[in-house]
């Protein structure tokens, strides 16, 4: 047996590595990417939302953007974000679809719950085909269809979507009317001042981000 000390000696380093390595790979465990849907909005709603998801890492991916059909600004915006994002991330990926927007201003209330619902009748399809595991939005009307949307497969047992809600950081002792809709079914409830904090006791007050 003493002959064979030298050579047990000599390979016990090579049997320990591929152990050591084996043990550290069970502890870091690789993060799957996640699906991103991100309903825009025109105005200042699709500027706060791009400003959010320049923080955002690689592993929020692919990207799936949602803008009302007749928003040609919001989709130059985020083309325009999406280009600039390319030249960090060689492997960045988007889509950007259209859906009929569910109010358009001073519509009136009676009208504007047929066109939401048609706008919900349209959305559930494309939802379901992305089947995102995140949803972020931040009060364009658009994005109450897409909830309701994502909401109503969830209740089908297809895909449980998280719905991350951010009020516009203009809203401050007020919500706006898509955030007084999701405030009851938004997972996260995100708002940027603290009196609407006092009010609504659900959200959360995380000062400005935007």
């Amino acid at each position: 047996m003493a002959p064979l000390l030298p050579v047990v000696l000599l390979l016990l380093p090579l049997l320990l590595v591929p152990l050591a390595l084996l043990a550290r790979r069970r502890r870091v465990r690789w993060t799957p990417p996640l699906r991103l849907l991100v309903v825009a909005g025109s105005g200042g709603h699709t500027t706060e939302i791009l400003r959010l998801l320049s923080c955002l890492s690689e592993s929020y991916s692919p990207r799936h953007y949602i803008v009302a059909e007749s928003d040609k600004m919001s989709e130059d915006k985020i083309r325009s974000f999406e280009q600039k994002r390319g030249e960090t991330f060689s492997n960045s990926q988007f889509t950007l679809d259209r859906i009929p927007r569910s109010r358009e201003v001073r519509q009136s209330w009676t009208s504007s719950v047929v066109t939401t619902l048609y706008s919900i009748l349209y959305s559930l399809p494309l939802t379901y085909r992305l089947k995102p595991d995140l949803i972020l939005c931040n009060g364009p009307g658009t994005c109450v269809p897409v909830c309701i949307s994502a909401l109503l497969l969830g209740l089908l047992g297809i895909k449980k979507a998280i719905i991350v809600y951010v009020e516009s950081i203009c809203r401050v002792e007020t919500l706006s009317l898509s955030g007084k809709i999701l405030y009851y079914f938004s997972d996260y409830f995100i708002v940027q001042w603290p009196d609407l904090k006092e009010k609504y006791p659900k959200s959360i007050y995380l000062g400005r981000i935007v």
